[in-house]
């Protein structure tokens, strides 16, 4: 299936007014987990996810109340405590989310001594990709993504 213009739009200032906005957000349905919401009609976008440290989670979006795309995703962080700043350059990097593939954030990010990775393969409606982090060269955090079109 292919998206609209209009879709992807809707998407990037979705995942940009969620997570990557750094707002605190309420429990979700799922005991547990968090959830984020964002819809501009015709579309409603849903984020819940499970874990902060070590996390799985799934967006979906909804155009004239019928789903109708979704990704999951499992991040991990690789190292035993959370290095000071990096919340904020992740969430910063995903404000970078490039409009020619609008799944996590760009390809290349750099802040100060981090850095941000991400390669995809496939287009909006079937893919699968991997994030990554490092701090000083060194490795500190990973995200697997995958998703698509979702049709009965």
């Amino acid at each position: 299936m292919p998206f609209s213009s209009d879709f992807v739009s809707f998407l990037i200032k979705a995942k940009k007014a969620t997570y990557a906005s750094g707002l605190v957000y309420p429990q979700s349905s799922r005991p547990g987990s968090r959830g984020m919401q964002y819809e501009e009609e015709p579309y409603l976008y849903i984020d819940s996810y499970l874990g902060e440290f070590n996390f799985i989670g799934e967006e979906a979006v909804w155009e004239n109340k019928k789903y109708i795309w979704g990704m999951n995703y499992y991040g991990k962080m690789l190292v035993d405590h959370l290095p000071e700043g990096f919340l904020k350059f992740l969430q910063t990097a995903l404000m970078q989310i490039p409009a020619e593939a609008p799944f996590r954030g760009p390809e290349h990010f750099v802040q100060g001594e981090y850095t941000y990775t991400c390669f995809w393969s496939g287009a909006l409606d079937y893919f699968w990709g991997q994030e990554k982090i490092t701090l000083k060269g060194n490795s500190v955090y990973q995200l697997l993504f995958h998703g698509g079109d979702v049709s009965d």
